[in-house]
């Protein structure tokens, strides 16, 4: 699988990578130890990719990198949309979201969009799904899922900031997009005096 290295906040490597005969499972864990070795400077048969143990029951596990079983201090977050997968790693600490999309959404995801979106003119598609991925990579970010319906995220006019009213958390917004693929990511932003 061929992947390409995307344009990302600072502190954040991501690469999307595609391909419809390899399981989405198989593109998260391939592109994770690809950026992970990469970070290393080591090869990629040293790193492991491996699934979080839940802690309970509808408890989303994460993807973590261990060398010699050692894990690696490096967060990974993942995001797919039919072939495609888009890979990050960052620092723990960093709160990130990434979403992806193709320019062509289904009927029932164009529905469930027009329904959440805040946008004017919602028959402009190309315009919606570029809301989407922004409002769906601040969900991401924030962390708090389908807690949190996606018409409760705020935008910015230009849409490079996005935020939750319940929370002080503030989140810049990066534009990957590439290849026919709308993709975001949303990361926290330290408070400006």
């Amino acid at each position: 699988m061929k992947t390409v290295l995307l344009d990302t906040p600072e502190g954040v490597t991501a690469r999307l990578g595609w391909d419809p005969a390899i399981s989405v499972h198989d593109r998260r864990r391939m592109i994770a130890r690809e950026l992970v070795a990469d970070k290393l400077g080591c090869p990629v048969d040293e790193v492991r990719i491996v699934r979080e143990a839940p802690r309970g029951f509808g408890y989303h596990t994460h993807l973590v990198a261990t060398r010699d079983d050692v894990d690696v201090p490096l967060a990974i977050t993942t995001a797919s949309f039919r072939a495609a997968t888009v890979v990050a790693v960052s620092d723990p600490g960093l709160p990130l979201g990434v979403d992806i999309r193709d320019t062509h959404p289904e009927p029932a995801d164009l529905a469930r969009m027009k329904k959440h979106s805040h946008i004017f003119d919602i028959d402009r598609t190309a315009d919606l799904v570029d809301h989407w991925v922004r409002v769906q990579a601040v969900l991401e970010a924030d962390g708090r899922g389908v807690r949190v319906a996606p018409e409760h995220v705020r935008l910015d006019s230009g849409r490079r900031r996005g935020w939750i009213p319940d929370r002080t958390m503030k989140y810049g917004l990066v534009d990957a997009s590439r290849d026919g693929w709308v993709i975001t990511f949303a990361y926290g932003m330290l408070p400006t005096a």
